[in-house]
């Protein structure tokens, strides 16, 4: 795999379009506000400011209801806006050097695409039946509808046979149509559920006109580094590390992080993964912990270890939501934003303000995008980790390397320095070769 030079840099803010603009929950031809997409430019600058270098969107094609319902995928959703305001967006992005990663849903579709409601129309003779895994009664009537395989039994996203060769057409083509818009790369909504040859196949196409797009695929178990060589990915996502941030500082039981980072050097030597503490699917960080004086240390894991880090919207604010599992249980993580970053309210400001001076470290090392980690001191806990730069990244005077120290007790607690001189970032002290890490405290040393 050689994933573009660009995305060795990347720093993703991921938004979820139609919830930070305050889009209705249906699609309408007459939404109550127009070019809703563009609410997305006054964001920009505080993008960059921030210290991120691409916007990762959500879905933005038309749909149903949420985004991931798709029915035409060569079309922005009228409650986000047009194609001009697509475009003016990514001009407007790619001024400012940020990168723009699409939401691509290419397992399932939502009924009102138009090859399935050809099949509606016209039954199993249908052009288009070939794209779906149907079952017709044995006896077919005008009107009868078929069984259809779906996504993880949401009837109404209708699955799509990737066996059949006009299905990986139809994606090469609207991957190809909005990269030459100005996109830059793909996220893979439920690639776990797509056959890897298919990813393969459609990815070494589009590579073939677009050698720079990138292309990370939804993953949430399983054998990533497998799926990422044999589906032609750049990346996968992380979440089995995000389990271990929020559960081991929710637990005091940092030996479950020791673990799960063996298991991220592992992927590492391999590529490098997308690693998030909140995202569209999850309940946020804020409130997935139990203290919230630990949300620190998790942004401090996420931006100091190997991979590419993304920041959902709204994280780096200490905006709370909790993700229910019912109808409309995504709402409460997927929020209306302010009209500008003026209208933030100004607690969420000591948050932005960490986030900023740790994409700040990790922008002076840069190394740290495929850095491999060692754990050096252990308890329940105390974490005293080094990140040290990979091979091809270590330069003759040796490879480079940071300490990174979280203390989750309520005590001050004292451990060996390493031979770390330098306080980067965090509350800590040194001396006599110690870390002095204060309650609840954290460190990043070089």
């Amino acid at each position: 795999m050689n994933p573009p030079d660009w995305s060795r840099h990347a720093i993703w803010w991921q938004v979820y379009p139609l919830g930070f603009v305050g889009a209705e929950q249906a699609v309408t031809d007459q939404p109550s506000a127009a070019h809703r997409l563009l609410d997305l430019v006054p964001w920009l600058d505080y993008v960059i400011g921030l210290g991120a270098s691409g916007l990762a969107l959500g879905p933005v094609f038309r749909s149903e209801t949420h985004g991931y319902d798709t029915t035409d995928y060569f079309g922005v959703d009228p409650r986000l806006g047009t194609l001009e305001d697509f475009d003016t967006l990514v001009a407007e992005a790619h001024r400012r050097g940020l990168r723009i990663l699409l939401d691509g849903v290419f397992n399932h579709v939502g009924r009102s695409f138009a090859p399935f409601q050809d099949v509606l129309r016209t039954g199993p003779a249908s052009v288009s039946a070939p794209w779906f895994d149907l079952e017709w009664p044995e006896d077919v009537l005008e009107g009868d509808e078929p069984t259809y395989r779906d996504f993880e039994g949401h009837h109404h996203l209708v699955a799509l046979n990737h066996g059949e060769p006009e299905v990986a057409d139809f994606v090469v083509e609207v991957m190809q149509y909005w990269l030459e818009r100005g996109a830059d790369g793909w996220r893979l909504d439920a690639a776990y559920a797509v056959p890897s040859a298919f990813w393969a196949d459609v990815t070494a196409r589009v590579r073939a006109s677009h050698p720079d797009a990138y292309f990370v695929g939804e993953y949430i178990h399983g054998d990533y580094a497998a799926e990422v060589g044999a589906g032609g990915l750049d990346s996968a996502t992380q979440y089995e590390l995000w389990k271990a941030v929020w559960s081991s500082l929710n637990d005091a039981n940092f030996f479950e992080l020791a673990a799960a980072l063996e298991r991220h050097n592992a992927l590492l030597a391999s590529f490098a993964p997308l690693t998030f503490v909140g995202n569209h699917d999850v309940t946020r960080i804020a409130s997935k912990l139990q203290d919230p004086a630990l949300v620190a240390h998790a942004v401090v894991l996420l931006l100091t270890l190997g991979g590419t880090p993304s920041i959902y919207y709204g994280d780096e604010q200490g905006y709370r939501g909790v993700k229910e599992d019912r109808v409309g249980g995504d709402d409460d993580v997927r929020p209306i934003f302010p009209a500008s970053p003026a209208d933030l309210s100004p607690v969420g400001a000591p948050l932005l303000a960490l986030h900023q001076d740790l994409i700040g470290v990790r922008r002076r090392h840069s190394w740290l995008h495929r850095a491999t980690t060692e754990v050096v001191h252990l308890t329940n806990e105390v974490l005293v980790y080094r990140v040290t730069a990979a091979p091809s990244d270590t330069t003759p005077e040796g490879p480079d390397h940071l300490l990174v120290a979280l203390n989750v007790s309520a005590q001050e607690q004292a451990v060996d320095a390493a031979g770390e001189g330098t306080i980067l970032a965090g509350q800590a002290g040194l001396g006599d070769g110690r870390v002095v890490l204060p309650p609840q405290a954290w460190a990043v040393l070089a």
